[in-house]
């Protein structure tokens, strides 16, 4: 379970970024690890495999709004008539060679953003992508979209999307741990084929990473998709949890659907909630009066519980908000279908990658 980022690693948006403490303190560790990033990307020789190969991913650690990008992706390539194939690490399962999700995964196995994708579209995980991506072209894969992929080396990719998120930004704009960069921006930046910002473009670090980026910059936004079973919901007090990168960014999405919020609770990321972690948010919600409500993939986590466990009494009783990546304008969408397009015409004239329907 990973904890949650330490308050120093996002200072207040457009202030002076000083080193405090913590940072130089941790900033030996800071320079391995981006040492290590550097060799990585040096000395790794991506395998080429034998269809297209589309990657979003992001610079810091979680939160971006990576997963419903991945998935905008692969709606706007299947109405092309693609036959995608997610592929992913995994992250929080415990299965480590390539296998395809299945009906009987949980997300103990494969991790939930898995599980969320594969409702999609056939998903494969597997701490090596290389061998991920040949099963899946096995299995008939026309494109691989990998979903948290950009510092991964293994595969090469024919186009990268690099995920920002304009409320978060870079944070203080240093490597792990000192910060939640995965990697320095320039080196990011020189990968990237398009840039996409989630939300909001008001910070300076923002403004600044998309004013030294050569690449097309697109703006989306998460937009709640209220599902029909919502209704009369929604006139409920709501006591709201998540586990994710950005919880707040989750609260302030119910809001905006008009939801009363009685009480927020918010988790690490990828939490994986215990008995007594639902105990007290059922007895929350019974004392208030209130209609629990998560994230798609929170509920995914606690689908994985026992059935006779206060977890999975916790899924029977909580509804999800699902939300989805859209383009903010009309020419935006227009530009990224074209950019889709040319990527896969270019991809297969220049490396005779398969066809869709070619053996």
């Amino acid at each position: 379970m990973p904890p949650r980022p330490p308050r120093f690693w996002y200072p207040p948006p457009n202030t002076q970024k000083r080193a405090t403490l913590p940072t130089r303190f941790l900033s030996p560790a800071a320079s391995l690890y981006g040492l290590g990033v550097r060799l990585k990307q040096r000395f790794t020789v991506p395998a080429r495999e034998s269809v297209p190969v589309f990657c979003v991913g992001n610079l810091t650690v979680g939160g971006a709004g990576k997963t419903p990008v991945a998935l905008m992706v692969a709606e706007k390539l299947r109405a092309k008539g693609e036959s995608i194939h997610f592929l992913t690490r995994g992250y929080g399962g415990a299965i480590r060679l390539p296998t395809q999700v299945a009906n009987i995964h949980k997300a103990h196995h494969v991790g939930d953003e898995a599980l969320l994708l594969a409702k999609f579209a056939p998903t494969w995980v597997g701490r090596d992508r290389a061998q991920s991506a040949r099963a899946a072209i096995r299995a008939g894969a026309t494109v691989l979209v990998m979903d948290d992929g950009f510092q991964n080396c293994d595969l090469y990719k024919d186009l990268s999307f690099l995920v920002i998120s304009g409320e978060q930004g870079l944070g203080n704009g240093k490597l792990i741990p000192s910060g939640p960069l995965r990697e320095p921006p320039e080196t990011a930046r020189a990968r990237t084929d398009a840039l996409i910002v989630m939300g909001s473009t008001a910070r300076d670090d923002v403004k600044e990473f998309i004013d030294n980026c050569p690449s097309p910059v697109f703006t989306t936004t998460l937009n709640p998709n209220v599902p029909p079973s919502w209704k009369g919901n929604q006139e409920k007090p709501m006591l709201a949890f998540a586990g994710i990168g950005y919880p707040d960014k989750f609260f302030q999405t119910l809001r905006e659907t008009s939801a009363h919020l009685a009480a927020v609770s918010d988790f690490p990321d990828h939490y994986v909630y215990k008995e007594k972690d639902a105990i007290r948010l059922l007895d929350e919600a019974a004392r208030l009066g209130a209609q629990l409500v998560t994230t798609e993939k929170d509920a995914m986590r606690l689908a994985s519980a026992q059935p006779d466990s206060a977890c999975y009494t916790l899924h029977k009783q909580t509804i999800t908000l699902p939300v989805k990546a859209t383009l903010d304008t009309v020419e935006n969408n227009a530009a990224f279908d074209r950019l889709l397009q040319t990527s896969l015409d270019g991809a297969r004239t220049m490396h005779n990658y398969h066809l869709p329907g070619s053996a």
